[in-house]
């Protein structure tokens, strides 16, 4: 390719991506609108309920071309209307998504902190709707948060951007492995997977290297997977257990992460981080583990299947519980 050109390239190409994005956001705004219109009438009783079928022929019979206006989706327009009209900080986040992600947030998450929540990470992460589906399937939310409260002290105090970076427990079902497999196997199928690793982890971490090699005095040690994450600005070791966690896994990962910091670790970069992968942990444990921790240290879960959304809602109505006490 001829480099002289590169710069034109590239300035037709944002020019595109604006476009499409002031096409997006006009688009919302008319849905938007729409829905606006109609719920006020509605509620100033100027109009019955089915003023939407009424206004949904009226358009098909009169503006045949006009197409994308059911009763079903202008009941939706002024359903997207009434769910955000109160919280006007989320107003320009849903103008800057798609209405396809905007229907599957509205139509599937239940409370406002949910919708926030995927609304933010979809203009983060530039998702489809089929990546945004399988977060939402796989409970990213509830996961997240149930997350941030198993963090070690030292994770809390320094990492303000470590929250909502880390989750309680990871979801493997795409490695399709046997319920009796080993700690190789997890690590072979993750790293064969490493796209969809990588989307379930967040599209900030870069991949480094599996078994990376550390050497310390006259003896070597090996990082199951050792990752970066480009908005921490650090690295993030990953140890694999294919077992139930215990305390002694702690030693050994946060004599990883000292490894790393003295001999690996850049000068502009920040502490690294340790992230253990459990099949299972006992949550008394884990805090325990962690009260005394002085590294950036999480103990998560890995499931080699959906999780159960509602058991995890429950748990997290109890973590919220917990916090308001206190």
């Amino acid at each position: 390719m001829d480099n002289r050109f590169t710069d034109i390239i590239h300035l037709i190409k944002q020019s595109r991506e604006n476009a499409v994005r002031t096409v997006n956001s006009e688009l919302i705004n008319l849905y938007w609108n729409i829905g606006e219109y109609i719920s006020k009438k509605i509620e100033q009783s100027e109009w019955g309920n089915s003023v939407v079928t009424e206004l949904a022929k009226f358009i098909q019979t009169n503006e045949p071309e006009i197409k994308g206006f059911s009763d079903k989706n202008i009941w939706r327009m002024k359903q997207f209307y009434e769910t955000y009209k109160e919280f006007p900080k989320l107003a320009p986040v849903v103008r800057e998504i798609s209405w396809t992600n905007n229907m599957l947030i509205f139509s599937r998450c239940k409370s406002i902190e949910e919708k926030e929540f995927y609304l933010k990470l979809v203009k983060q992460e530039n998702y489809s709707k089929r990546e945004l589906d399988r977060q939402i399937s796989a409970s990213l939310f509830e996961r997240t948060m149930i997350g941030n409260s198993n963090l070690s002290p030292l994770a809390k105090e320094n990492n303000n951007d470590f929250t909502n970076t880390f989750k309680d427990s990871y979801i493997f079902e795409f490695l399709n492995l046997p319920e009796s497999h080993n700690e190789r196997d997890l690590q072979r199928e993750l790293v064969r997977q490493m796209k969809n690793f990588i989307l379930e982890l967040g599209k900030d971490f870069l991949f480094i290297g599996e078994e990376y090699k550390l050497q310390v005095g006259n003896s070597d040690f090996f990082i199951d997977l050792l990752l970066y994450h480009r908005g921490l600005q650090c690295l993030v070791a990953f140890e694999l257990k294919a077992d139930k966690f215990k305390p002694d896994h702690l030693g050994q990962l946060n004599f990883y992460l000292e490894a790393l910091d003295r001999d690996v670790k850049k000068s502009n970069e920040n502490p690294s981080i340790g992230v253990l992968l459990c099949k299972d942990k006992d949550s008394e444990v884990v805090e325990y583990a962690l009260s005394r921790s002085l590294s950036s240290t999480m103990i998560a879960e890995y499931k080699t299947q959906l999780p159960d959304k509602k058991l995890l809602q429950q748990k997290l109505r109890v973590i919220f519980k917990n916090e308001v006490r206190k």
